[in-house]
């Protein structure tokens, strides 16, 4: 072997070394799959499944504006004094509010796992203060208004009364507490029972909230049975006072005589032997947990006509034993898909004396107006 042979022999092998190096370093290795965000279309629109878990999530909520003026139920017109006076006087009440839900739903070996919760934060005038100077505009904080956890048919957690919520609320009005159909907030233990035929129960034991809040182990009790078919449904619901030893409930009948009409006409009855006729923790008299109207008995009733596509027309009278009496009427227009505009007008009547309102009211005849702009998702 010559010199020039192991040269060009050396020069091949680095080469190849080289050229193998070369390889080596554009080698790129695969990459992990992505999990992307999937649609979960089991409990209806805007699911998504949590990624890595088998539990679909909807976010959505409701930023709102309301303007009220007049002197009628929870939305009235606020009083004030001028600034450089010291006139009393009326002003507007107002109130923006951003309100947070959640909603999740998993299918399970014991049925199916769901949540709910909604969260609300408020910014509104003070309401309720007898001295005009303190109807500030300010942060009145932050409320949970729900939070439940349901496996199957039993739930748990805050929710409102099944006196309310499983029977219905009195229409799709703003002012429908003018006479009021039952106390709201509470923690609960429910159990509901579809038959899948139409027919619905519930029982739930519940907390109460405030004055109504339980004093002892021993729960407030509602039961409720419903039936369900395509003209409407019957429903009625049934409630213990704990505190009291008092009973009230509810009858209800929903009918839909045609496509764009819907009427519901609810009566309700409590006894009120124990309450206290203003008493220790009865904010007014002859009031507890379920029977909030005046009196034995009340009525509401009303409906919703859709007048096209992108407006209705909403209506309740009610009234009860007390001579209570509240009519109110909105007109709800959908200005683009998600932003709503409500106006409302409302009149209350009070009854056979001032205490025997829920509203507060002095005046024997209250007029009052709300504007609303909801922008929903």
């Amino acid at each position: 072997m010559n010199i020039k042979s192991l040269l060009l022999g050396s020069a091949a092998a680095l080469v190849a070394v080289s050229g193998a190096r070369a390889a080596d370093a554009v080698v790129v290795a695969e990459p992990e799959p992505a999990e992307y965000v999937r649609i979960c279309d089991v409990y209806g629109a805007g699911y998504f499944y949590i990624p890595g878990t088998e539990t679909c999530l909807r976010i959505g909520g409701y930023v709102r504006y309301d303007i009220g003026v007049g002197d009628v139920g929870t939305f009235t017109g606020a009083g004030t004094v001028d600034v450089e006076d010291g006139d009393e006087q009326d002003t507007y009440w107002k109130r923006a509010r951003f309100a947070l839900k959640t909603w999740t739903g998993q299918e399970t070996e014991l049925g199916t796992l769901k949540t709910y919760t909604e969260t609300r934060f408020n910014f509104r005038n003070t309401q309720g203060d007898t001295a005009p100077l303190l109807n500030e505009a300010y942060d009145r904080g932050v409320s949970l208004n729900f939070a439940w956890i349901q496996l199957g048919g039993l739930r748990v957690g805050k929710d409102e009364s099944a006196f309310d919520t499983f029977i219905g609320y009195a229409g799709n009005v703003m002012n429908d507490t003018l006479v009021p159909y039952g106390g709201f907030d509470t923690n609960v233990v429910q159990y509901y029972f579809d038959a899948g035929n139409g027919f619905s129960a519930v029982v739930s034991l519940e907390q109460g909230y405030g004055d109504f809040t339980i004093d002892s182990y021993i729960p407030h009790v509602v039961g409720g049975v419903k039936w369900t078919q395509g003209w409407g449904a019957i429903t009625g619901v049934i409630a213990y006072d704990a505190n009291y030893e008092e009973v009230a409930g509810k009858v209800r009948l929903d009918v839909t005589p045609m496509e764009n009409l819907s009427l519901f006409i609810m009566a309700g009855y409590g006894t009120d032997d124990n309450y206290l006729d203003g008493g220790f923790a009865i904010p007014a008299a002859g009031r507890g947990m379920y029977k909030l109207w005046s009196g034995n008995w009340a009525v509401w009733g009303g409906g919703t006509y859709t007048i096209n596509e992108k407006t209705s027309f909403n209506t309740q009278i009610s009234y009860d034993e007390g001579k209570n009496l509240g009519v109110v009427a909105n007109i709800a227009y959908d200005i683009v898909p998600g932003l709503t505009i409500t106006a409302e007008a409302a009149y209350f009547h009070v009854g056979e004396d001032t205490v025997s309102n829920w509203t507060g009211a002095e005046e024997e005849d209250n007029f009052g107006g709300i504007l609303r702009f909801q922008r929903s998702f």
